[in-house]
Formats: C-alpha cells, structure tokens, sequence
C-alpha cells in the first residue's frame, strides 16, 4: 500500500495516522490516495511500515526505544518531530504542526477505538481546532467533524447524523433532520443528539449560537 500522487502542495488534506484500532484497507486506501502528505504518529510507525505506506513526518515523544537510522533507511526521505511536550496529546501535537505549516485541512485515522480515553479526548479534542484548520476523523464506522458555523449537507434520507456536544451547546436550529432542533440546548452527558437521521432525500443545515458539537455521519458494517 502506497500514497503520494501528483497534487499541488496542501491543495488535498494531509492524513494524520494514530496508534488506535485499524480501519479496513479500503478506507485506508481512500484517504492515502487524496493524501499527499502523511504524519504518523509514534509507536504506529511500525504498523505502517508493515503496511508499505510511504510518509512524509514521524512524529512523537519517543518514550520506547527506536532505531531511528534504521526507520529513516525504509522511510527516506523522513522528517522526524520529537514531540515531548506532556500537557498535550500525540494527535493535538500533529494538529498544530499542520496548522504551523500552512495545510488548511487534515483528515485523522486509527483514532478510536482500543482504548476509550484516548478515543473521547481524540474526538472531543477536535472542536478546540475548528477555526484553524478543517478536520475530519475517519474509522469504518463514522465520520467526526466539530461544527464551524452553518453546516449543510445532502443526504439521502434515513442517513444517520449524530450531534454530539462538547460542553453545553445554545441555540441549535437543525432543518432536514427527522428530529429536528429549534434554538434548543444539548448539554454533554445529559441531553445529545444521537441517531438523529436525514429525513428525506435533502438538505440538512445545523448550526449554533454557543457553544462546541461534533457532527458525526455513522453507519453499520
């Protein structure tokens, strides 16, 4: 497996690669073929290079053992970010060199799943980004993306689309959905808008006067 096609630099998303659970080769294969830069992120190296998949930046705090001469041999050329900054996660880590080099956009896989902490702070963490880059999280079951301004979309209808808050959300006017919202609250723990769907064939549109929400478009294997 393989990536880099001939784009224009930081027109496509960069890919960002995790140490979470795997997705099928099929999703993976998608997002590498639109992907001309890819960051891996610490102990996944391994998984990747079993994988073949050509990256661009390794990246982490190398807490276990490497050998850093070997992995550039199989990676050449390959930039590697020592990372060592505890008060944020190898994912935030990546999102801001991203955000440092100019990409407007990154799609984030192998972040969820195995263990739960990571994988609610990997998907929570997103919204605190919204407003500097464009990101969207992949696994074979949905796809995660914080609400930045009015979000609208087609759907065919029955299409599920969860809205999931971080924190207390305000104000949220929701049309196209079979359930929607009208400048009401979701409050994170207490009231979500899960498995909410697509009512029709159309337009849905969100949006929110206060406040932090995931979109989450799902769907069962």
């Amino acid at each position: 497996m393989s990536s880099h096609h001939i784009v224009k630099e930081k027109q496509e998303p960069a890919l960002i690669i995790a140490n979470g659970a795997s997705c099928s080769e099929e999703l993976l294969g998608q997002l590498l073929e639109w992907s001309p830069f890819i960051v891996v992120l610490d102990q996944a190296i391994y998984r990747v290079l079993e994988l073949g998949i050509k990256i661009d930046v390794w990246m982490g705090d190398f807490d276990n053992s490497h050998d850093f001469d070997d992995i550039r041999q199989k990676q050449h050329p390959l930039e590697i970010v020592h990372t060592p900054d505890p008060d944020y996660t190898d994912l935030e880590k990546a999102i801001q060199f991203l955000i440092d080099r100019g990409f407007p956009a990154a799609n984030i896989v192998w972040s969820t799943g195995r263990r739960a902490d990571h994988a609610i702070t990997n998907m929570t963490n997103l919204v605190r980004y919204k407003d500097r880059i464009r990101l969207v999280m992949f696994d074979d079951y949905s796809k995660i993306f914080p609400l930045s301004g009015t979000f609208e979309k087609w759907y065919t209808a029955g299409t599920p689309v969860s809205l999931i808050p971080v924190g207390t959300v305000e104000g949220i006017v929701t049309t196209g959905l079979k359930y929607n919202l009208h400048h009401e609250a979701l409050i994170m723990g207490y009231r979500s808008g899960n498995s909410n769907e697509a009512a029709t064939d159309g337009m849905v549109k969100i949006s929110a006067e206060k406040g932090d929400m995931l979109i989450m478009e799902c769907w069962d294997l």
